[in-house]
């Protein structure tokens, strides 16, 4: 005899798991969108692995995505970020070295062929270093002071920036701010040129290095022609164009 009786399928209940619900929602719509248009691509990036011809040393400040500025694809840019996208000089001693391992493995396992380093406007870092040369009774910026120490690395481009204006407010120095910003992308520049492996490839022609600059509020980007040791916009007409076309 067949039982009839209705069958009863067992599902799970949902887990609440805690996860930001921003980055789930912004999953579910990668998943809807961007995955599945391109899970080809994913899968070549799985199968044969990534091989960017650039990377990119920026800020871990949330506003400045350099896959967003540059609309680019999965595996197109290796990207390591920091507080205010500072290189340190080389150095190899028993120390921990972030950035510098990822220039390493980005250098020597990708074999990129460009270094960008990449600055941009209202940068906390280069904000906190001001402030405490402006007041040197200023609190450590951390109980163990991690950022305190790593930011005196803009010290060189400080002092090539020249003193700010005696007596002045934070909120006054505009100019300076986005000047040792420049500085500070200059030389870290300078800090990549120390590493054996950069001035060896870099003579050979086989790997170039860039500074840029973002400007947040406006999307403005400069880039630095060394030759010349100034900043000119890119693509200086669409940039334009866009900040002209009405948003609504």
């Amino acid at each position: 005899m067949t039982d009839k009786s209705p069958t009863h399928t067992s599902s799970r209940p949902a887990v609440e798991t805690g996860f930001p619900a921003s980055l789930e929602s912004g999953y579910r719509a990668f998943l809807g969108g961007r995955f599945g248009a391109e899970q080809t691509r994913f899968r070549e990036l799985a199968e044969g692995g990534q091989n960017p011809r650039v990377m990119l040393v920026g800020c871990c400040d949330s506003r400045v995505s350099p896959e967003v500025i540059f609309d680019a694809r999965p595996g197109e840019i290796f990207v390591v970020r920091n507080v205010a996208n500072l290189v340190p000089p080389y150095a190899p001693n028993d120390d921990y070295h972030g950035t510098s391992a990822a220039l390493e493995f980005g250098i020597m396992g990708l074999r990129v062929e460009h270094i960008v380093v990449m600055g941009h406007a209202q940068c906390g870092g280069i904000k906190a270093y001001v402030e405490n040369e402006l007041d040197p009774y200023a609190r450590p910026l951390s109980p163990g002071d991690f950022i305190g120490k790593w930011i005196r690395l803009i010290a060189p481009a400080f002092e090539a920036a020249g003193q700010p204006p005696a007596d002045a407010d934070i909120g006054q120095l505009g100019g300076f701010l986005e000047k040792l910003g420049l500085e500070s992308i200059k030389q870290s520049l300078a800090n990549l040129r120390t590493f054996p492996c950069v001035q060896t490839l870099e003579q050979r022609g086989l790997l170039r290095l860039h500074g840029a600059y973002f400007g947040v509020m406006d999307g403005r980007l400069l880039t630095y022609v060394e030759a010349e040791d100034r900043f000119v916009p890119i693509a200086a007409k669409e940039h334009a164009a866009a900040l002209a076309e009405p948003r609504f």
